[in-house]
């Protein structure tokens, strides 16, 4: 069983461990083993060392996934400074207001980004700008930083002639409530929040991957990265706990398309898979879904349907590389239809619950003990409770205390105070109920919408019905005078190929509703539907913005 005291010096003896081990890979790219992690990582010690950089500067990460984006977080880390990952798809003019928030010392970005970005808005406590492929200088207040990051490579190579050695690291020794990092959420309301993650919501992560959720993994197994690094959620199990343990990452350094990330599986074979419900959901909805409209027949003949069933799940786990302990789902509900239909199958996957503000695990449970609807149970030191006087039926907030619960937003005292109650619980802002043990959540409580006669309304519920009607890519359920509108964006392109016009196929959704209705209460009737031509706008972590869509009365 694993127990960490301090994250940094658990990297530290995992990097002197597994030194000769490939740790970091970009997919069909370079790899690097421990070893040359470690020197690269020294490398920018130096640097920062030099140009004054100190333990609690904060340090910007902003690209898309790849090895050297690892290389800057845990040279940050290691260091005993705050790295602050951004997501590469902030929009330039935010990036640069974060930066700022941040008051960052050191910026490690994409070029690509960096050409984007009004760099005379950059704040004056920024030192130097790097490229992240290779650490190249973009930008310094420093005077010829350049010719001195060479200087100094130099000195560090004539330094460690014969190769820098295990027993040359010393990295700085975290307490558990010093601030680890920043991250700033999405936004689904419109604006970041800087998020302040302590070492002890990290380690209980780590500590929670390693005892309870990914127990079959070492220093022999492969992950696949392909949720964002920025992201705690793929921050936290598909690359920092990989490292505490050392085990081999793998970026996938492109847009992480289905078929990119089912190609990516047949090759590498990662020992679990860490994913959004979206990919689940696209292999279901693209390739199972139409077999069992053909064969709906026979999956009703209790032994026939048994032995397809059997078959199906041989396919799909091969189909997902065939060496995964279970997939774990996270970030987003997952569609009812798929969630029933991979449980009937007994399909190793369980869906998971947790925010940023908590590193991100709130509630996990092993695919074997997992529950159609919920989303597991409270993990080891973590305790949650539903603000409702009657839990298990009637929705209430759900709220949360624990070591891996965050320190407060970053510079927002305002929005710290209303983020926790008065006896010290983190207030989600989601809904939920608890039955047994088992978490089931609702929906967002300011997303709620009350009805006419009283009735609490949770959107996603409702959108959850309308997404498994055939051709329904993605919809959004808002109040309009009293009644509730569905938005929904067709597949157009999918119906295309099947010989239907647009105007069709928007007619045969419209005649979807009485049916989507029967399976809704009647208070929760959706009256209308209106069509987008394009897709939703989304936050980088590709929610909806739901606040561009309301309905004003």
């Amino acid at each position: 069983m694993l127990k960490i005291k301090s994250l940094n010096k658990q990297l530290e003896r995992s990097f002197r461990k597994n030194w000769w081990r490939p740790a970091l890979s970009n997919y069909k790219g370079e790899t690097m083993n421990y070893a040359m992690l470690a020197e690269r990582i020294a490398i920018i010690h130096a640097n920062f060392a030099q140009f004054g950089v100190k333990p609690g500067d904060k340090i910007a990460i902003c690209g898309r996934n790849q090895a050297n984006w690892g290389v800057a977080f845990l040279a940050a880390m290691t260091y005993g400074a705050v790295p602050v990952p951004l997501l590469h798809d902030f929009n330039p003019a935010n990036i640069v207001d974060l930066i700022n928030h941040a008051e960052a010392r050191a910026f490690f970005v994409d070029e690509a980004i960096w050409d984007k970005l009004d760099h005379s808005k950059l704040p004056d406590s920024l030192l130097g700008s790097l490229n992240l492929a290779n650490f190249r200088v973009l930008g310094s207040i420093i005077p010829d930083l350049a010719a001195e990051r060479s200087r100094i490579i130099s000195e560090f190579h004539t330094k460690y002639a014969s190769g820098l050695r295990p027993e040359d690291l010393d990295y700085y020794k975290d307490r558990p409530d010093d601030l680890a990092l920043i991250n700033y959420t999405s936004g689904t309301s419109g604006f970041s929040k800087g998020v302040m993650i302590p070492y002890r919501a990290l380690i209980a992560n780590i500590e929670f991957a390693a005892n309870e959720a990914e127990p079959q993994m070492d220093y022999t197994s492969d992950m696949v990265a392909m949720l964002p690094s920025a992201h705690m959620y793929g921050l936290m199990f598909e690359f920092l706990f990989e490292m505490c343990i050392g085990a081999h990452t793998h970026f996938l350094t492109k847009t992480p398309s289905p078929k990119v990330i089912m190609t990516a599986f047949q090759e590498i074979h990662p020992a679990t898979i860490i994913s959004v419900p979206l990919i689940i959901e696209k292999v279901y909805k693209n390739q199972i879904k139409p077999m069992i409209r053909r064969l709906r027949f026979f999956y009703d003949i209790p032994f026939v349907g048994s032995l397809l069933r059997r078959s199906v799940r041989k396919r799909v786990k091969a189909a997902f590389g065939g060496s995964f302990e279970e997939v774990i789902l996270g970030g987003a509900a997952v569609n009812p239809e798929v969630e029933k239909f991979f449980h009937k199958m007994s399909f190793p996957f369980t869906v998971g619950y947790g925010m940023t503000e908590c590193a991100p695990i709130i509630t996990y449970s092993h695919w074997n003990r997992s529950k159609v609807g919920s989303s597991g149970k409270a993990v080891a030191g973590c305790k949650i409770r539903i603000d409702s006087k009657d839990p298990e039926k009637i929705p209430g907030e759900i709220q949360v205390k624990g070591p891996n619960v965050f320190l407060g937003y970053y510079r927002n005292e305002e929005a710290t105070a209303a983020a926790f109650t008065e006896d010290g619980w983190f207030r989600t802002g989601d809904m939920g109920i608890i039955k047994k043990g088992y978490l089931y959540l609702k929906g967002r409580l300011k997303c709620m919408i009350l009805s006419a006669n009283g009735q609490n309304i949770y959107p996603e519920e409702l959108e959850a019905v309308i997404n498994s009607v055939q051709y329904v890519v993605e919809s959004l359920v808002v109040e309009e005078k009293g009644g509730l509108t569905a938005i929904v964006y067709p597949d157009y392109v999918t119906a295309a190929i099947d010989g239907i016009e647009a105007e069709e196929l928007e007619g045969k959704l419209l005649s979807c509703i009485p049916e989507i209705n029967e399976q809704l209460p009647n208070y929760a009737h959706i009256r209308k539907i209106e069509f987008l031509k394009e897709d939703f706008e989304r936050t980088p972590k590709r929610s909806i913005k739901r606040y561009l869509y309301l309905k004003n009365e």
